[in-house]
């Protein structure tokens, strides 16, 4: 089950990130973490739907540090390549 979390989560992230290349040409990186929690919402509220979580809640949480522990490993390899 944890899996279908990750992929739910991917294609919700490589959604907004379409959206946001094609219509935004720049935000601020003060506003990706505000978009990290959307997308855990969303992802969230696919799960509970769909039947995969049956606590709305704890699929909240869990899409959300997801979503926030991955936006915080790419911030690290950012930092990393730019460092180099």
């Amino acid at each position: 089950m944890e899996i279908t979390y990750v992929i739910i989560i991917a294609i919700i992230a490589y959604i907004f990130g379409a959206i946001t290349k094609i219509f935004i040409d720049s935000i601020p990186n003060k506003y990706i973490p505000i978009q990290n929690v959307v997308i855990g919402v969303i992802s969230a509220i696919i799960c509970y739907f769909t039947g995969i979580e049956s606590d709305l809640l704890q699929a909240i949480v869990l899409c959300i540090v997801a979503t926030m522990g991955a936006g915080g490993v790419a911030d690290l390899i950012n930092i990393k390549n730019k460092e180099e």
